[in-house]
């Protein structure tokens, strides 16, 4: 066991929740707690962004993807930038003309309760769900990584210490100190995966960068006739990561929110097409590792090597290969990527469950302090949830894993679409979106239940994961338009009569 190793780790554990309420202030109200009162510097904001949409499993997978695989994986990153722009353009003004603090509260102000409701709680199960799981994955890598120092502890222990560290700083600080300290921690696993990288590129035989040329590993365009099972094909990738993107920027309380913590909304649009242009960098960086990887190991097989999965392959480089004190870099830099997800789904179901959930069912506005301390009580609960949820697993192997690490592909669909349905179609109304949306749910999830397509080899296969996003999107604009059809019976002074409607219930409060 490498006592230095283990001091490192310990350290960045506990400072991290120190550091994140020394850099958060005092909060006031919820404007300060859930949007840091919309003072927060652009570049923060962006690398925040960046730092809340990698996990665990982007550090020690990505690298897995180019060792088994090539370059391919950053035609998604492409699409994730093309997608960014949409949503600096066309959303993030909706979002700062109506000064709002929630994403779903666009859909309230345009079709009511029902579906701001609808679509709030869609979100909660998809966070309990992908970031739930999420954690338990983040325990596996350090579970054994632990292990190899002599160190025998459970999944659930990681679980526990995780949460609670993370928690401290959240249930204090709000977005500010969330926003703060995923600077901080973005700076240590890229840093720590840059140091890495060098240290495995002065191990690499000479001649190993023209093998990995004439290998295909730094192909990045796969122009391959398998659109639609095969998710690294070109025009999946960049379309299915577009609309991906659109979705989770732009429709998904956990990245809007910090969006709308920027001054102004320049400084909102600067910071979401920045994160799309340092997301591409820190993917080339990932898998230039992997393709380092695949010349250090000399491309042999994980199960060969006695890896019980292939995203043993960095963690057991960074075990066996790296010099004490940097090991533990590195496994900081595991941690920090785990925390910085779980403080950010914290703050934003926190923000979600107060303003669209709370308010619109008690149809109360109680003052700033009460409200900040439910807020507060709503961030304590939810992280006891994602403790219980992740602490239900015990083994790698469950397939439910793989499915809740994919759910939001599953439900993007439905929320982008009925953003974009309100912008759209004029006609709709709130049963239109509402019963356009549950249909968009069903659908995409019959379509990865097992249906499947040609594979472009002879056989079938499941749909690639990035077309649930937009089919999602797609069957909710069929739905919510045909159905807005039936409002228009007429002209009355040169309006359709659906116009003289108002778009939501009255009883909106």
């Amino acid at each position: 066991m490498r006592v230095v190793d283990l001091a490192i780790m310990g350290t960045y554990l506990i400072a991290t929740p120190a550091l994140g309420i020394l850099l958060a202030g005092r909060q006031r109200g919820t404007r300060d707690y859930f949007l840091g009162g919309r003072n927060l510097p652009w570049w923060a904001v962006c690398l925040s962004v960046v730092a809340t949409e990698t996990s665990t499993l982007t550090v020690i997978s990505v690298p897995t993807v180019a060792y088994l695989g090539s370059f391919t994986y950053l035609q998604l990153a492409l699409g994730y930038l093309v997608g960014r722009v949409v949503v600096a353009l066309v959303l993030l003004p909706r979002y700062y003309a109506g000064n709002l603090v929630s994403a779903y509260a666009f859909l309230g102000e345009r079709f009511g309760g029902g579906l701001q409701g609808t679509a709030s709680v869609t979100f909660l199960v998809t966070r309990l769900l992908a970031d739930g799981l999420r954690l338990f994955a983040t325990a596996i890598p350090v579970k054994v990584m632990l292990g190899s120092f002599g160190l025998s502890v459970t999944y659930w222990q990681i679980i526990l210490v995780l949460a609670t560290l993370t928690v401290v700083y959240t249930y204090f600080g709000g977005i500010r100190a969330v926003v703060w300290v995923d600077v901080v921690q973005m700076g240590v696993y890229v840093g720590g995966s840059a140091i890495a990288g060098l240290i495995l590129l002065g191990k690499l035989p000479s001649g190993w960068f023209d093998r990995a040329v004439e290998a295909g590993k730094f192909q990045l365009f796969d122009v391959g006739a398998a659109v639609l099972t095969n998710q690294y094909s070109v025009v999946t990738a960049v379309v299915g990561g577009a609309f991906f993107a659109m979705a989770s920027h732009g429709a998904d309380q956990l990245m809007v929110q910090r969006l709308l913590a920027c001054r102004t909304l320049a400084d909102s649009r600067r910071a979401v097409i920045a994160s799309g242009l340092v997301v591409t960098a820190q993917f080339a960086l990932f898998l230039f590792v992997g393709v380092m990887l695949w010349a250090f190991f000399s491309g042999a097989a994980p199960e060969a090597m006695g890896m019980a999965s292939s995203d043993e392959l960095f963690p057991r480089f960074v075990v066996t290969e790296l010099p004490p004190g940097l090991t533990g870099l590195l496994l900081a830099g595991i941690l920090a990527a785990a925390m910085s997800t779980l403080s950010s789904s914290l703050n934003s179901l926190s923000t979600s469950t107060v303003s669209d959930l709370y308010q619109r069912l008690t149809r109360r506005v109680p003052e700033e302090r009460t409200l900040l301390r439910l807020a507060r009580t709503a961030t304590l609960g939810w992280a006891l949830v994602f403790v219980g949820f992740a602490s239900v697993f015990t083994t790698t192997d469950n397939p439910v894993v793989e499915v809740g690490l994919g759910i939001a592909s599953y439900t993007y669909g439905a929320l982008l679409g009925a953003f974009l349905l309100g912008l759209l179609v004029r006609g709709a109304r709130h049963g239109d979106a509402l019963a356009a949306f549950v249909t968009t749910l069903l659908g995409v999830l019959w379509l990865a239940g097992g249906v499947t397509f040609p594979d472009g080899q002879g056989g079938h296969a499941p749909l690639a994961f990035p077309w649930y996003t937009p089919i999602g999107v797609a069957i909710t604009l069929l739905v919510g338009g045909l159905l807005s059809l039936r409002h228009r019976v007429g002209t009355v002074g040169g309006k359709t009569a659906s116009e003289d409607v108002p778009d939501r219930p009255s009883e909106r409060p």
